[in-house]
């Protein structure tokens, strides 16, 4: 991966700190990301349930719905959390970041990232919970 320093976007899309920080090809990485959770949270059900494991073992769904809500939630607000974290953007090529310089802007970058971390984390427990309750298998 390589970094840009500067504050200009590569593209035509444009940075803006807590919003948006990435372009069309990190978007559909975060969605392709979401799509893999949301394959492996209802294959990890089917095969939970196929072998007849306690209900309290479904809890394990709470890591692939949240991996899943994670990706989606990216996609859908083109925010990376890792980049908001990092205090990096992309709206280029995959594996290329520009650097943000404002401590202002990276610290709104941080707060949006713990954000979805947080809503990543309910949505996983909302699901992981529902699928202990189930009255399947």
């Amino acid at each position: 991966m390589s970094v840009i320093m500067g504050s200009s976007p590569i593209g035509g899309d444009a940075y803006q700190a807590g919003t948006c920080n990435i372009g069309p090809a990190e978007t559909a990485r975060r969605r392709r990301a979401g799509h893999a959770g949301l394959i492996a949270c209802v294959v990890l059900l089917g095969l939970l349930v196929a072998v007849g494991a306690p209900h309290w073992t479904r809890l394990a769904l709470v890591l692939t719905a949240g991996g899943s809500a994670s990706g989606y939630l990216q996609a859908s607000l083109h925010f990376c959390a890792g980049f908001g974290s990092r205090g990096v953007y992309n709206f280029g090529p995959l594996g290329t970041v520009v650097s943000v310089d404002d401590p202002g802007a990276r610290a709104r970058d941080r707060l949006k990232s713990l954000e979805i971390g947080l809503a990543s984390l309910a949505v996983g427990l909302v699901v992981g919970i529902a699928a202990v309750l189930l009255p399947i298998g």
